[in-house]
């Protein structure tokens, strides 16, 4: 993190003119607006295990006198404006990040606030349906015992018939012998 914001804070103090040995040079620097197209700032960053230190330094003699001195109080107040930058920007980090989870969050919440009125739509029509088949249950068994009740009238009617069929055969065959008789 201290690395690739180092990189960009350089690149506003001059141009910069990376090698691949440290320590980083600056050309024409920049401080408050004026250019010091003679002035060479040099740049290196240390690191060693988690900790990360940052160094931004002059030679003297590459200076004039008078820019040396103004140079170095400049310099130590950008170093001081960097690691002000740099805590902001890992705060900020750590906002966006909390922020982030925040909104994770919510949304978690909204869909169990969606899932929840989903469920309670579900449970309703479950007891709605739960309370149909109740009355369905009801109206099927006494039904039923109608039914019953039905089924042994029509037996006893059908014995009755089956009784009066037998008598009738009686009758019929009496009326029979009587008109053989009458031959």
């Amino acid at each position: 993190d201290v690395g690739s914001l180092w990189s960009k804070f350089l690149k506003e103090v001059g141009r910069v003119k990376l090698f691949s040995s440290e320590p980083v040079i600056i050309t024409e620097p920049n401080f408050n607006g004026t250019v010091y197209a003679k002035g060479i700032v040099y740049a290196h960053i240390f690191e060693s295990g988690n900790q990360t230190r940052v160094w931004l330094g002059i030679l003297p003699t590459e200076w004039n006198e008078n820019e040396a001195n103004f140079a170095n109080k400049e310099i130590e107040k950008l170093v001081y404006q960097f690691g002000i930058r740099y805590h902001r920007a890992k705060v900020q980090k750590q906002i966006d990040e909390t922020q982030e989870a925040d909104d994770t969050v919510e949304k978690q919440k909204l869909r169990l606030i969606g899932q929840n009125k989903e469920l309670l739509f579900q449970l309703t029509n479950n007891e709605r349906e739960r309370a149909q088949l109740q009355n369905s249950i009801v109206n099927n068994t006494l039904e039923n015992e109608a039914l019953k009740i039905k089924m042994e009238r029509n037996k006893r009617a059908q014995d009755s018939l089956a009784s009066v069929s037998v008598q009738i055969k009686a009758v019929k065959e009496v009326h029979q012998e009587r008109l053989r008789k009458i031959n």
